[in-house]
């Protein structure tokens, strides 16, 4: 293959995007030690060392291997050790079994990924004179928006990984400004929305997923929304209203989750006679466990690492419900509205299905999104994890109901009489 040396800025910008974006990841990784980036606490979450690994095997395999002639890849066997779920691209590891990868190290991985970022800054600087130009492009763009998938993911597996440690280590003891969850006003207010027919779905320029396509008409009835998320003051009167001990509140599978997990308040909280607490200096009734390790609640900040069960349920409480993610993009830029992103995920009452005349993209990422729909529920916003500039208002995250070590709380809408 053939390029010439590119011709215009867009090039240049997409190789400073790659570059900014790899190395983002490791910046992320590197308050861990090498036995935390190995650590799977669950099997929904990864270890920090396989998403450093995974990311890299997604440019390698492809992008480089089918557009760079004679390309050696780093290793055979991190085929099958890094592919997530592509089955057009050959059998893998169990994924509950990541956690078992105590080899290749993780200064192999690094090395790893050292490769290929070199492979790929030579592939790009080849330039965009070509046919394949177009192709490779659209791959690179892909894969930084999939590398800041897991960057959110490194943040909250990590965080489960370190929630199941009886020491409850912070993974940043210095609180980090990007990371701070901001508090709001203490007062709710309901926005009133007019619905009738609606555009949503992805338009334009621009990059997005292929689940956010096509742009389609959607039919609102005339609605209200919350200005503002809902806070920890206001979930912890949920808590003390004897709310998880209320089975009218909730889903029937939701109230089954209450018993058969035990639930009693959102996935970090600490109760003050929690025997974990000892040594950390505290006697606040609640406390709350992050990535800055263990803080008072916060009563202004979202509530977060709530599931769909409990979000619903918080809703039915409140004489609320959860609005669909249809009303959820339709308010996005409504006058008075705040908190729609860099807080939390916010659950919506939409499944996760298909758009109306949806087609997945072509080839293996085909596999990317379209085969995951079915039993999820759609989350819009963006989270304190997710990185800068990565979500948009149609951005669709997507969580099976009873998730809830993501950064997930809730948004209330209800109907208008």
């Amino acid at each position: 293959m053939k390029l010439t040396r590119p011709a215009t800025p867009a090039a240049d910008d997409l190789r400073e995007r790659f570059q900014a974006v790899r190395a983002q990841s490791l910046a992320l990784a590197a308050p861990l030690s090498a036995e935390d980036q190995c650590i799977q606490s669950m099997p929904d979450a990864s270890p920090t060392k396989w998403h450093l690994a995974h990311t890299t095997w997604f440019f390698e395999t492809v992008l480089l291997q089918p557009h760079v002639d004679g390309y050696r890849v780093f290793d055979a066997a991190f085929a099958y050790l890094f592919n997530s779920y592509y089955e057009a691209l050959g059998p893998r590891h169990p994924r509950p079994q990541r956690g078992l990868l105590t080899r290749p190290s993780l200064e192999q991985v690094h090395a790893y990924r050292h490769h290929v970022d070199e492979a790929v800054h030579a592939l790009l600087a080849r330039g965009d004179g070509a046919a394949e130009w177009d192709a490779i492009a659209a791959i690179v763009e892909l894969g930084l928006n999939h590398e800041q998938q897991h960057q959110e993911l490194i943040l909250t597996d990590i965080l489960h990984a370190l929630s199941c440690n009886p020491l409850l280590p912070a993974y940043r003891a210095t609180p980090a400004p990007a990371l701070r969850l901001a508090s709001v006003a203490p007062a709710m207010r309901w926005l009133p929305q007019p619905g009738g027919m609606v555009e949503v779905g992805h338009a334009g320029s621009g990059f997005c997923f292929d689940n956010e396509t096509p742009r389609h008409a959607a039919l609102l009835q005339p609605y209200a929304i919350a200005d503002r998320l809902v806070n920890c003051g206001e979930y912890a009167q949920f808590i003390a209203d004897g709310g998880y001990q209320r089975p009218e509140l909730w889903l029937s599978d939701g109230w089954a989750a209450v018993q058969a997990q035990g639930w009693r308040h959102p996935a970090y909280w600490l109760a003050a006679d929690d025997p974990r607490l000892a040594g950390h200096g505290t006697t606040a009734e609640w406390q709350v466990f992050g990535l800055q390790g263990v803080r008072p609640m916060e009563p202004e900040a979202p509530v977060s690492q709530l599931s769909f069960y409990e979000a619903a349920a918080y809703a039915e409480w409140a004489g609320a419900r959860l609005p669909t993610e249809f009303e959820w993009e339709a308010a996005h830029d409504a006058p008075g509205i705040s908190q729609m992103s860099g807080q939390v995920w916010q659950w919506t009452r939409s499944s996760y299905d298909p758009y109306p005349g949806f087609r997945p993209l072509s080839g293996v990422a085909a596999e990317y999104n379209g085969k995951f729909m079915v039993g999820q529920l759609v989350l819009r916003g963006g989270s304190v994890a997710t990185p800068v500039g990565h979500a948009r208002p149609t951005y669709r995250n997507f969580f099976p109901p009873a998730a809830r070590w993501q950064f997930s709380g809730l948004r209330l809408a209800k109907d208008s009489r």
